[in-house]
């Protein structure tokens, strides 16, 4: 059996014995849902007659090592619906599954001894002697609604990790604990850089140190997009209806988008409604005056597109743009930064000529090279497909297929790259970027993709060589993707410990006492008027409080000023990461030292000054 199917089954079936453990335990009161493996073992679902403690989980995991124990046989049973129905009349949940299953589904049940059976489809172990070498621990419990529906009954999750050995266990549960540690909600806090309020569910607060960190990652995408020949451009955040009809969002994102419906024929605008408010307008999403927040750029940058009359001479048209876009979450999608409600990317749309689409999305590539080295992040490459609902021509999309696809062969080999099939975008093949990070977690930050679909809609053309009108393609492309997610990937990456030249604040200055304060304050005005972003801590605390608050921060330079600096002009350097300080070091040559790291954007701190 191949090690993915193992997994499966073994974990599966432990899920089997934690319902059964927790019958046990919990009673007959007991009701049971349903439990899958997971990528790190299993839940199941519950509803019971109280509320999991944390107490509770050595007594579930000393109950399910029990149950293995008694090394019962394991079978499977057909059964016809009738049977089913009865065999679970007290089981709620049970019952719901077996009656929304088609009449002629295949009904197997499995039973576990002679005192549990569960409704499954399979397959498990023959006996639950061969679950006695897995290792598992209750990981914790939630809260979660039946069928993933809010309406229906909140129901008790129960994880339990589970591996083949002690080992997989241990270094899993190793994993976890640096992941936790990496956490980027947690740093975000802890250095001062965003918050969140309920107030704005899912739209974070940049704070003045997250901003800072923010404006650099702006700043370096606007500067190699500029060697590379956009154009950025700045469009309306709220859009009528209309454009997003002709682009056909409305039609296949409308659920993702902010709206502010449209008057219904008839009714009084705000200013003219009476005092009596209680009532209010009656809204109308079907009204031509609704509007939408953009989620994103597309249709805004065909409309700039289409102001005037083009030449094949002007391609490629590169319109780069960073404006804020909104993108409805259910609730419980929202996670930090990495899935926000309101957010920006780096985003471009390019305009070409079919034969220039080749040598464009090369250049993109080669662009994502340079922005991924500079975090020490590699990537590989995904194709996707043309999805069920896709729009436009076949014929169109077979071409654009193969276009991607040729290009892909090029740089990689031919099948060194993922195919996803059925997963492009609606209107057009793409391919994204993954990248992978301190933890070996991948994440798809960019994204090109190729397409024929909104040219069409919006009617562009260029005029070609023979004065003839031709459509041109265009190229979606983003390689940060949303800033917001990147910045949250890149600090659990550095696990806060950010490149000198993105840091929040890169040097703290330490003066030791009240004298040292004027030169401390020189040295920062001398690395400010550098570039340098420098924060001085002038506050009456001693010297190692002040040294372990900009150490918290994640500085990567520590600057000490006492007597001897002073009269020298020099500094006492403590340098992130690093135990042994530097001392007599020429005020100078540490400015030089960062400009150089700024200039070069480079990863480790300089040591040797």
């Amino acid at each position: 059996m191949e090690r993915e199917e193992f997994l499966k089954v073994y974990r599966h079936s432990l899920a089997h014995i934690l319902a059964k453990a927790v019958f046990e335990i919990f009673g007959t009161d007991t009701q049971i849902a349903i439990g899958p493996q997971i990528d790190d073992g299993m839940y199941y679902d519950f509803a019971l007659p109280r509320p999991v403690t944390e107490e509770d989980y050595k007594t579930i995991e000393d109950k399910m090592t029990e149950i293995l124990k008694r090394k019962e046989d394991w079978r499977r049973e057909e059964i016809s619906r009738n049977d089913a129905l009865e065999l679970f009349k007290d089981q709620k949940y049970k019952v719901e599954i077996i009656q929304d299953l088609p009449e002629d589904e295949l009904l197997t049940i499995y039973r576990t001894g002679d005192d549990f059976v569960d409704l499954c489809r399979g397959p498990h172990v023959e006996n639950s002697r061969d679950l006695l070498s897995v290792a598992f621990k209750v990981k914790g419990t939630s809260a979660a609604y039946w069928r993933g529906d809010s309406t229906k009954d909140t129901l008790t999750r129960i994880y339990v990790f589970a591996f083949p050995s002690k080992d997989e266990l241990k270094a899993h549960l190793a994993w976890l604990k640096e992941a936790m540690e990496r956490d980027h909600k947690k740093i975000g806090l802890q250095q001062d850089l965003f918050m969140f309020q309920d107030t704005a569910p899912g739209m974070p607060y940049w704070l003045p140190r997250g901003w800072t960190m923010y404006r650099q990652l702006i700043s370096y995408s606007r500067e190699l997009q500029d060697k590379h020949n956009y154009q950025e451009i700045s469009c309306p955040l709220i859009n009528n209806k209309k454009l997003w009809l002709i682009s056909g969002h409305w039609a296949h994102y409308v659920n993702n988008m902010f709206l502010i419906p449209g008057l219904s024929e008839g009714t009084k605008a705000d200013d003219e409604v009476e005092q009596d408010q209680s009532a209010g307008p009656d809204f109308d999403l079907e009204s031509i005056d609704t509007m939408a927040a953009k989620p994103m750029n597309c249709p805004n940058a065909m409309m700039t597109y289409k102001r005037t009359v083009h030449s094949y001479k002007e391609l490629p048209i590169r319109y780069s743009e960073i404006d804020v876009l909104h993108r409805k979450e259910k609730s419980g999608q929202m996670n930090g930064l990495f899935r926000v409600q309101e957010f920006r990317q780096d985003d471009d749309h390019t305009f070409v000529t079919e034969d220039q689409i080749e040598s464009e999305i090369e250049d993109i590539m080669n662009l994502a090279d340079e922005i991924y080295n500079t975090f020490g992040l590699t990537y590989k490459a995904e194709f996707s497909t043309r999805p069920d609902d896709f729009m436009g021509d076949i014929e169109v999309w077979n071409r654009a297929e193969a276009s991607l696809k040729k290009i892909l062969d090029k740089k990689y080999g031919e099948g060194n790259y993922e195919i996803n099939e059925g997963d492009g975008a609606f209107y057009g093949p793409k391919i994204d970027l993954q990248i992978k990070d301190a933890l070996g977690r991948e994440w798809q930050c960019g994204t090109i993709q190729l397409d024929f679909q909104l040219p069409a809609n919006f009617g562009l053309t260029y005029v070609d060589k023979d004065n003839s009108q031709k459509m041109p393609v265009v190229i979606h492309r983003a390689i940060f993707g949303s800033f917001e997610r990147f910045i949250g990937i890149i600090t659990e990456h550095f696990k806060g410990a950010f490149p000198f030249w993105m840091s929040p604040a890169q040097v703290g200055i330490v003066p030791i006492r009240e004298e040292h304060n004027e030169f401390a304050r020189d040295i920062e005005n001398l690395l400010e008027y550098n570039g340098i972003r420098a924060e001085v801590d002038l506050s009456p605390k001693n010297m190692n409080d002040k040294i372990k608050n900009f150490r918290n921060l994640r500085d990567p330079y520590i600057l000490v000023i006492g007597d001897k600096e002073v009269e020298s002009k020099t500094v006492s350097v403590n340098i992130r990461g690093v135990k042994v300080q530097l001392h007599d070091i020429p005020v100078d040559t540490f400015v030089e030292v960062c400009k150089k790291m700024n200039a070069e954007r480079t990863r480790d701190l300089i040591t040797e000054m």
